[in-house]
């Protein structure tokens, strides 16, 4: 009795079988069709190229030679289209004005090269006509906006003369108008005429 209750119960569902070989068949068929994936890479951030001895110079609209920038080495990177430098040299150059000189170890110039960072070991010399003093200013990090002909930052900053020593935290360089503005934290050494 048993036997024929369970072949009683698989003629029933042998309708479905072949309903259900039909929704594998689709299964697997829609498996089948399904996109490839994406076979390209990954953007990485490798060097595209690089150049040794960089010595560059632009030029304002008359055609007069406004800053220079000069590098042991540069290289240039393609995913973010940043370029770094190595042992970088800027002097921003006017007509009625001396030369302003900033160095560094490290430099990294933006995507649109509408901004410059200077790292490790910066030191801006403003030349000074015969009547003023140079100044020197010494900081580790630095940004520089050639366009504005500014240049800023936040971290400590020394600043020398002939005859003063001023330290201070944070420093805005504005070469347009030959001002320097110290943030915080100012001290100031001063030797007196002898």
């Amino acid at each position: 009795m048993n036997t024929q209750r369970i072949t009683s119960k698989l003629r029933s569902w042998l309708p479905l079988l072949p309903l259900l070989g039909l929704l594998l068949a689709s299964y697997w068929l829609s498996l089948q069709v399904q996109p490839l994936p994406s076979l390209t890479k990954e953007a990485k951030h490798d060097v595209d190229f690089t150049i040794e001895k960089l010595s560059s110079t632009v030029l304002d609209k008359q055609g007069v030679a406004r800053s220079t920038l000069t590098a042991e080495r540069m290289w240039h990177f393609s995913d973010d289209e940043t370029t770094h430098l190595q042992m970088p040299r800027i002097v921003n150059l006017k007509a009625d004005q001396p030369p302003v000189n900033i160095t560094a170890k490290l430099g990294t110039l933006s995507k649109n090269n509408e901004d410059v960072f200077m790292r490790d070991d910066v030191v801006i010399t403003r030349t000074a006509p015969e009547t003023l003093n140079e100044l020197r200013f010494e900081t580790d990090y630095l940004h520089i906006a050639p366009d504005r002909n500014t240049a800023d930052t936040d971290h400590p900053v020394l600043m020398y003369d002939k005859k003063n020593v001023v330290s201070a935290v944070g420093m805005l360089f504005d070469n347009q108008t030959r001002t320097v503005k110290l943030l915080s934290q100012v001290k100031a050494n001063h030797e007196a005429n002898k």
